[in-house]
């Protein structure tokens, strides 16, 4: 069972009244492992809630044992000090469903809690304990329902976070390809990635292509960014397989910067952590 210790979290606080009410609305309610999914948060403020710091949001899915799979916690864009009495606050995020050994019936609970103290406040709606609130269930697909995207030529190995394996990424060069079998419909690119701006004067620019026709080019800078370009039927073109390039305009090698301590010898282009296409 799913064991959350923090204080003020108990019984002894439920006298304390609640603050707002949440809600929360996926896109779709039966997403494949991997995927990408849109999820609406919905706030409706009490009357009477007063809110002294920017509380974080707890994202919590569970599984059906009720054992903790993945989190979004998330500072919501408005800060909750900046929340009114009476308000309604709504905002959408899109995650990415981690690959995790699971198939089945997800609960998605939430809550509010203070990065300082740990301790949750309460809300309206179904206590799961805690402080935690159901807010949905979601059916997990198999990844097996997914386009399956290879990576390639022109990769870097992939790499993990040391402090959270469940962040990984790789590395492209200066040009690379990104290989799929042709739905043959309309589809949706989904790149969630960074660069390397701190040794260049600019940001990067990515141009993505099929077959020498351009489909979007943008900047990319430091910060990590979701962007979604969209691809037509008569882009993807007649053959069973779509070769997707991708080339950015300046590379990086971390070991010759000045000044730099890094001894990684390699040319950097931008670092990608999830590629997906969605047909529609």
């Amino acid at each position: 069972m799913l064991v959350v210790v923090c204080a003020g979290c108990g019984r002894a606080g439920d006298e304390v009244p609640p603050v707002a009410s949440p809600s929360a609305k996926f896109n779709t309610t039966r997403p494949p492992l991997g995927s990408p999914i849109e999820v609406s948060y919905r706030w409706v403020v009490e009357p009477h809630a007063r809110f002294d710091q920017d509380y974080r949001v707890m994202v919590h899915f569970l599984d059906s044992d009720e054992e903790l799979m993945w989190t979004d916690d998330h500072l919501p864009p408005k800060p909750t000090t900046q929340w009114k009495a009476g308000e309604t606050v709504e905002y959408t995020r899109t995650m990415f469903v981690p690959i995790y050994p699971y198939i089945g019936k997800a609960t998605v609970v939430v809550g509010l809690y203070s990065v300082k103290t740990q301790t949750r406040l309460p809300l309206i709606g179904e206590d799961r304990g805690q402080r935690s609130y159901k807010v949905a269930d979601i059916q997990l697909l198999p990844q097996t329902e997914n386009v399956f995207v290879i990576y390639k030529d022109g990769w870097h190995p992939a790499e993990v976070a040391e402090d959270n394996p469940a962040v990984d990424w790789q590395w492209t060069k200066k040009d690379c390809v990104l290989a799929f079998r042709n739905p043959k419909r309309d589809c949706l690119l989904y790149l969630s990635l960074d660069g390397q701006p701190s040794g260049l004067p600019d940001p990067q620019t990515l141009t993505i292509s099929i077959g020498g026709q351009t489909l979007d080019s943008f900047g990319v800078g430091r910060d990590q960014i979701l962007r979604r370009t969209p691809i037509t039927t008569a882009q993807l073109g007649t053959a069973d397989m779509v070769e997707l390039r991708l080339q950015v305009d300046k590379t990086i090698v971390p070991a010759a910067l000045p000044g730099a301590k890094s001894r990684d010898p390699r040319d950097l282009g931008v670092r990608v952590f999830h590629a997906f296409v969605e047909p529609k």
